[in-house]
């Protein structure tokens, strides 16, 4: 039957895996247990809340102070992103 799913479909990916954000990252996502793509959903959604994409590049992050302390630095783009959120989920 191909509406059946597999096993293999049940198992949450990486994406869904609840993962525990660092204190730093807590500040902007909250400190719940948060899948990876609820935690990059709810950093865009702070980014454009408070208008930090560069206005002349918008896959540019202008990184405000919590922001900061997440990248580790002034500006970071949209695809390199990720790879320091990995660092602050646990």
């Amino acid at each position: 039957m191909a509406n059946e799913a597999t096993p293999a479909a049940k198992k949450p990916n990486a994406l869904q895996k609840p993962l525990t954000p660092s204190a730093d990252l807590a500040a902007i996502v909250g400190a719940g247990m948060l899948s990876r793509g609820e935690v990059v959903s709810k950093v865009w959604d702070y980014i454009r809340k408070h208008n930090l994409q560069k206005a002349t590049d918008k896959r540019v992050i202008v990184a405000d102070a919590h922001l900061k302390k997440i990248f580790g630095k002034d500006e970071v783009t949209m695809f390199e992103m990720n790879k320091y959120l990995a660092q602050h989920l646990k």
